[in-house]
């Protein structure tokens, strides 16, 4: 990851350690903090989370008028407070965000198929 917290050209999955460009896969980082972990594909989430969640150090993204709107966990409906897990679908030039009240809520979200359960 570039400083700043921005997205490198190319970074690798949390899980398999495919490689993964810029404008595509899944950015989780933990809200406030500075853990950060990246996923080539949704489903991969799942895995990582069972199997104790490593994060990578480093600062999410910027966040943006999308992300700070969010006030409630996609999984479970509960409003967010300063704690939250933040999960963006990078697609393209697009940026996609979703807010959890923690990494399980995002894993049994993910699990559930995410936004096209």
């Amino acid at each position: 990851m570039a400083d700043g917290g921005r997205t490198s050209e190319r970074e690798r999955c949390s899980w398999c350690g495919e490689r993964i460009d810029r404008d595509d896969g899944f950015r989780l980082a933990e809200e406030p903090g500075e853990r950060r972990a990246a996923f080539c594909r949704l489903e991969h989430v799942v895995p990582w989370a069972l199997q104790g969640a490593h994060w990578e150090p480093g600062a999410g993204e910027e966040p943006t008028d999308a992300v700070k709107a969010l006030s409630t966990c996609a999984q479970c409906g509960a409003d967010l407070d300063d704690v939250r897990v933040l999960l963006v679908r990078h697609r393209g030039e697009h940026r996609i965000p979703d807010a959890f009240c923690s990494v399980g809520h995002a894993a049994d979200w993910a699990k559930a198929g995410g936004r096209w359960r």
